[in-house]
């Protein structure tokens, strides 16, 4: 006999029942794909990495108890499955198939008897009633002004950018940057004005950024980079030292450390952007490989980077991307064969790239842009093909771009940016 048993439910109270003589949690939290269970005791289940194979006790006795919980609201993207070793689960035999695929969710279950096996007292899904600060501020950095320069500017909480500071590390341009571990900013790799470079430089929740760090993966330049997964970051693609244009991608943890290169995750190419979409994944699009491109490649919570997706607006390089509103992004501005643009193109929070639309401010190219004030964004400096500039256009939580304001330090392109700090 053969069948599937799919969230069952107990749900009146949406409360787990009160265990008699209390219940042991175990310390360590399950990640691996299987794990064996013992009566009277509660385990946190994370399946970020895997799916999970539960086995309870071969012998169980009326009344015993055992509690599963979603550690990471990750079970509706990988389950768990039961595995009743030999006893009846809801009174079907042990060759059911007994899933639990719901975000947020907690089983409690009791052992009845022969008759009925193990019954679930309720398994119940918790709503996610944490909300996440946000950022608040911005920073962008490094660049050439008609040269490569280390200066920065801090972009406040009321989308004011300050006057400029030198002196943050290796003077580069066409660098990446991208919010990581929640409120703190990395710079990676990039151009010093000879070579490419592998180096980074973490940059605080207070807007102080460190000393360089080499050898952080290949050297490449004009490559993108993008948080994910709420608090770790992704560089991909790029031109390296012997200007072969590469897919390659390097993960970077919630501390800043970046891993080994990943090879093979859609079209190689240069002079693109990246951003984070929805609650927790990321987006790379446009570039140049042998030509301008309109492709984009989604990001899974898990740093995966998806295979290309085409058609999504007017073919371009050199633009940027900024999430802006609560869940939802954007990518605007750049250059292709017909020269500076000024359109915008509105990312949904399933990752969808809408059409075009045009007139958002002066068109440029190597341009940057950061998050701010929680729901807003701000894109700064650029080239508009006769000069570097230093102006801004800020970003409003619904999507508009504003006019621009000029003044906001040194005229520069080829930058970086990324929002730093939970504190206004």
């Amino acid at each position: 006999m053969s069948g599937i048993i799919v969230n069952n439910v107990a749900r009146a109270s949406g409360t787990i029942a009160a265990t008699p003589g209390g219940l042991d949690w175990s310390a360590d939290v399950v990640t691996a794909s299987t794990v064996t269970v013992e009566a009277g005791r509660g385990y946190f289940i994370n399946t970020t990495s895997n799916a999970c194979t539960v086995t309870l006790p071969a012998s169980p006795e009326a009344g015993n108890q055992i509690v599963l919980a979603d550690y990471a609201r990750t079970w509706a993207t990988n389950a768990v499955t039961i595995d009743s070793n030999g006893n009846n689960f809801q009174g079907n035999a042990d060759t059911y198939t007994v899933n639990y695929d719901t975000v947020g969710q907690s089983l409690n279950i009791v052992y009845a008897d022969s008759t009925k096996g193990w019954l679930p007292v309720s398994d119940d899904a918790v709503a996610d009633v944490g909300v996440a600060p946000t950022i608040q501020k911005g920073m962008f950095a490094y660049g050439n002004s008609g040269s490569v320069t280390n200066l920065k500017n801090l972009l406040g909480s009321n989308g004011v950018i300050a006057a400029d500071v030198t002196g943050v590390g290796t003077s580069r341009e066409w660098l990446a940057a991208a919010t990581y571990g929640g409120d703190k900013v990395v710079f990676a790799y990039g151009n010093n004005g000879s070579n490419k470079v592998s180096l980074k430089n973490l940059g605080n929740n207070s807007g102080v950024i460190a000393s360089d760090v080499t050898g952080v993966g290949t050297a490449r330049e004009q490559l993108a980079a993008a948080t994910y997964g709420t608090d770790k970051a992704i560089f991909a693609y790029g031109r390296n030292d012997s200007d072969t244009l590469v897919d390659e991608s390097n993960l970077v943890n919630n501390v800043g450390v970046i891993a080994s290169d990943v090879t093979g995750v859609g079209l190689d190419r240069r002079l693109l952007a990246a951003t984070g979409y929805g609650e927790d994944k990321a987006i790379f699009a446009y570039g140049y490989s042998d030509a301008y491109q309109r492709i984009s490649n989604l990001v899974s919570n898990v740093g995966v980077i998806a295979s290309d997706v085409t058609g999504v607006g007017t073919i371009r390089g050199s633009n940027a991307a900024v999430r802006y509103g609560t869940d939802t992004a954007m990518f605007a501005y750049g250059s292709n064969s017909g020269g500076k643009i000024s359109l915008k193109n509105l990312v949904s929070n399933s990752g969808v790239v809408a059409a075009d639309v045009s007139g958002v401010g002066t068109t440029r190219s190597g341009i940057a842009a950061s998050s701010y004030g929680g729901d807003k964004a701000a894109f700064a400096y650029g080239d508009t093909g006769s000069s570097k500039q230093s102006f801004k256009n800020l970003v409003a939580a619904n999507g508009t771009i504003a006019s621009d304001v000029t003044g906001v330090g040194t005229a520069r392109s080829q930058l970086a940016a990324a929002g730093y700090s939970f504190s206004a």
